[in-house]
């Protein structure tokens, strides 16, 4: 028996990790990770409406959106009017936002962003910030 064969034509055995197989699984799951996590931060599309505005200080809060058909949303849940009129103060009260903060589209209409502030306010929410596009970081 020499160089570990067992007779019979057997090759012996390796008991090394093939590293190569692993290299290539782990740049493959690289890659997809690479390509889906952009496409998951989706969000709201909502076109702020550009105004000279000083920045808000960062802190927790709620995010509120209205689009341009006048859909509100959570966060990333969505909402008729009337739907956001009655699940608004449960949301509220199970979350405690320090604060709010209101992004309209600025080709929704006027009404539907104050009924949505109307709403807030009558939740008890005094701080409430409206998001806008600093005009001159758009030139």
């Amino acid at each position: 028996m020499r160089g570990g064969l067992h007779g019979r034509g057997e090759l012996p055995l390796q008991s090394d990790i093939n590293v190569t197989s692993l290299v290539d699984v782990a740049f493959v799951l690289l890659i997809i990770f690479m390509i889906t996590a952009p496409i998951m931060q989706g969000g709201i599309d909502v076109q702020l409406p550009r105004a000279q505005a000083q920045p808000l200080e960062q802190k927790e809060g709620l995010v509120i959106s209205v689009d341009r058909e006048g859909r509100i949303y959570i966060d990333e849940r969505g909402f008729s009017y009337d739907e956001f009129r009655v699940a608004f103060q449960p949301i509220v009260e199970a979350r405690h936002p320090n604060g709010v903060f209101v992004r309209g589209d600025s080709r929704s209409s006027y009404g539907a962003v104050m009924q949505v502030l109307g709403v807030v306010r009558a939740a008890g929410i005094t701080d409430v910030g409206m998001v806008v596009e600093d005009e001159s970081l758009i030139r």
